[in-house]
C-alpha cells in the first residue's frame, strides 16, 4: 500500500505527528509511506525510519497559486496513492489531494472539505487533546494500535560528529555538567524574559559549575547576544550555528534544556532529553513536552484564560510571573548527574 501523509507546516507540529507514523509504520510494515511537508519542517522527516520519501510542498515557489496546486496534484497522481491521511486541515491541500485521484482520503471533518473526504471523523472540541493525542486519533481509524507517545527526531553520525567537534573547540569536555538554554520562540508572549535568561546562566554557572549553551535560530543572534551582554560570565554560543538536526544532536549530549514552549524544546523532549519547560500563554495538557527524559514544566495561575493567542499581549505577565529560583528549584529537584 502506498500512503502520502499531509503534513502540517509548524516544526512542533510535526513532532507531535510522529508517533502516529510510527504506528502505521507498525501496522502496515510493508507500506510506501510519503510526507508532504513544506520546506521549513522537512528536515524534522528527513532522517525518520518509518517515512521513505518527503515531498516538498514548495507553497511560496513551484508549486504557488491555483496554477501551483495544479501542477502538485499531477506529480502526486503519477505517484499512485492508495490512501491520503491529513494531519493538516487546510482545504487546499485537501483539493489537491483530492484531484491526485487518491482513492481514500483520512482526516477530520471540517465543513469546508467535508466533500474532499471520503472517511472523515469527528473533529475533536478545540483543545480537548495534546496534540500528540490529536494525530493518534487519525491512524486510530485505520486499525492502528498506540504502543508509544513519544515523539522522535532522528539525526545522523554527521550531525554528532559536528556537535562533538563544536563542544571541542569551545572547551567543553564529556564530564561537565552541560546546560543548553533555549531563549527564542516563534511570538513574543511565549518568551521569558532575556533578564531572566541572564540572571539564570549566571547562577548556574556560579552554583552548579555549569557550562551553558545557548540554542537558537540566525533570526535569535541578536537575541542571544544581547543575554551573553547581560551576564557576568560567558556562556557558549550555538545560536545561528547549527541546523535543526544539529540542533538535535546538541541537545542528546546536554545534562539539562531549558526553554519556554518552541520548536526546540519540543526537538529536546524527542531525544530524550531532561527538559525544564516554562509555559506562560499556552497549553501544557495541548502543547506540553513528551519525551523519555526526565521533564518538569513551570506554569503560574494567573487567573488568565489558557490556551491564550493574543500574539499582541503587551503585558506577558504570565511569563514574567516565573522567576529565576522557580527554575533553579526544578534543576535542584532533578537531581541531574553525569
Amino acid at each position: 500500500m502506498r500512503i502520502l501523509i499531509v503534513e502540517v507546516n509548524w516544526l512542533g507540529d510535526v513532532l507531535f505527528s510522529t508517533p502516529a507514523i510510527k504506528a502505521l509504520r507498525e501496522k502496515f510494515p510493508d507500506s510506501f509511506i510519503a510526507c508532504l511537508a513544506v520546506p521549513r519542517v522537512r528536515e524534522v522527516l528527513e532522517n525518520n525510519p518509518c517515512v521513505n520519501e518527503i515531498i516538498t510542498n514548495d507553497e511560496d515557489g513551484s508549486y504557488r497559486g491555483f496554477w501551483g496546486r495544479m501542477k502538485l496534484a499531477a506529480q502526486l497522481r503519477k505517484k499512485d496513492f492508495d490512501l491520503a491521511i491529513f494531519f493538516h486541515r487546510s482545504f487546499s491541500r485537501a483539493l489537491t489531494v483530492y484531484l491526485s485521484g487518491v482513492p481514500r482520503r483520512v482526516g477530520y471533518h471540517t465543513p469546508k472539505r467535508a466533500l474532499l473526504l471520503n472517511d472523515a471523523l469527528p473533529m475533536p472540541q478545540k483543545d480537548s487533546l495534546h496534540r500528540v493525542d490529536y494525530y493518534l486519533g487519525i491512524v486510530k481509524r485505520l486499525g492502528c494500535g498506540i504502543q508509544d507517545r513519544n515523539y522522535e527526531f532522528f539525526t545522523s553520525r554527521n550531525d554528532d560528529i559536528f556537535i562533538e567537534h563544536f563542544l571541542a573547540e569551545e572547551g567543553i569536555h564529556n564530564e561537565d555538567f552541560l546546560v543548553c538554554l533555549n531563549a527564542g520562540g516563534n511570538w513574543g508572549p511565549k518568551r521569558w524574559p532575556q533578564e531572566n535568561f541572564a540572571k539564570l546562566a549566571d547562577r548556574l554557572i556560579e552554583e552548579y559549575n555549569a557550562k551553558v549553551v545557548f540554542s537558537g535560530s540566525k533570526e535569535d543572534v541578536g537575541l542571544v547576544k544581547a543575554i551573553s551582554g547581560a551576564m557576568a560570565h560567558k556562556p557558549v554560543i550555538a545560536a545561528g550555528k547549527t541546523s535543526l538536526s544539529q540542533l538535535a544532536a546538541l541537545f542528546r549530549k546536554v545534562q539539562l534544556v531549558v526553554s519556554a514552549d518552541s520548536g526546540p524544546l519540543h526537538i529536546a523532549a524527542s531525544v530524550g532529553a531532561n527538559l525544564i519547560a516554562l509555559f506562560g500563554p499556552t497549553s501544557a495538557p495541548v502543547t506540553g513536552p513528551v519525551g523519555k527524559g526526565a521533564i518538569r514544566v513551570i506554569q503560574k495561575d494567573i487567573s488568565c484564560t489558557v490556551p491564550c493567542y493574543d500574539k499582541n499581549c503587551d503585558d506577558n505577565k504570565c511569563m514574567r510571573e516565573i522567576t529565576v529560583d522557580d527554575v533553579l528549584s526544578e534543576v535542584k529537584k532533578l537531581s541531574i548527574k553525569k
